[in-house]
């Protein structure tokens, strides 16, 4: 978390603050903006694989008092545009298309202003498939489910409770009742004190129109901004015969137990 004020610099309302952030994910809040900030993304990996990566940002819903462009080579391309009120929008962009110029925009009371947004940064890979535009809710293909259960976030078992419809935000929340959990990089599922069930939440497209049913699935995805986003979701007796399938002629790219 990174906490710049532009209090500190009331006398310079034309200063430029440079920021450096290191981690693959975290967020800025720019308390006060005044003048401009420039956020410098320097992931410890190597130079060489910067071209692979994918930059996405998350505006805080109260987010106010700057416009966001990106840079490069002097040029801006307007990303955010002060007062954009786009629930849990999401913006993203090559790490070789340039970097984040934050700049405030004329206020009366600066001191009422604060303006952030989550970041991550990710594979190109990954990026694609959360953010994929041709085809987001189709099946995927038996090879695609089996390695989703070896590079998925999480993995789990389990059904379909309820769903939730956000019209504005244009999801669907997929309430989940697990019955195994194989996998998760964050604890979305838990179990619950009444109950001494794990559940879960799973978000979705609205348009893919998900509906509660009977029936165990397999859920795959990966984890964006803190909550889990689906991916591959095929019927559990489907995974069975496909995984059965695959190990019988050597072919899984890893073990995991289906029953």
């Amino acid at each position: 978390l990174s906490s710049p004020s532009g209090l500190t610099h009331e006398s310079h309302k034309k200063d430029v603050e440079q920021v450096y952030l290191r981690c693959s994910e975290g967020s800025i809040e720019w308390m006060y903006p005044t003048g401009a900030l420039i956020v410098n993304l320097r992931p410890n990996t190597s130079p060489a694989s910067y071209k692979h990566l994918t930059v996405c940002i998350k505006p805080f819903k109260d987010s106010a008092g700057a416009n966001i462009y990106l840079e490069k080579t002097g040029e801006l391309k307007l990303l955010v545009r002060d007062g954009d009120r786009s629930p849990s929008k999401v913006y993203c962009f090559g790490y070789d298309q340039g970097g984040l110029f934050i700049e405030a925009t004329p206020q009366q009371d600066i001191s009422r202003k604060i303006t952030g947004f989550q970041y991550e940064l990710m594979s190109k890979g990954i990026a694609s498939d959360l953010h994929t535009v041709s085809a987001p809710c189709r099946p995927c293909s038996d090879t695609e489910v089996l390695l989703a259960v070896c590079t998925s976030d999480f993995v789990i078992r389990g059904s379909i409770q309820d769903v939730t419809n956000e019209a504005e935000e244009q999801e669907s929340i997929i309430h989940v009742g697990v019955n195994k959990l194989y996998r998760q990089k964050s604890k979305v599922f838990q179990l619950t004190g009444e109950s001494g069930n794990w559940r879960g939440q799973i978000k979705t497209l609205l348009e893919c129109g998900v509906k509660p049913g009977d029936g165990d699935f397999l859920f795959t995805g990966r984890m964006h901004f803190g909550e889990a986003r689906l991916g591959c979701a095929p019927r559990f007796k489907d995974f069975q015969r496909m995984y059965k399938e695959a190990k019988d002629k050597g072919l899984n790219p890893c073990e995991i137990g289906p029953d």
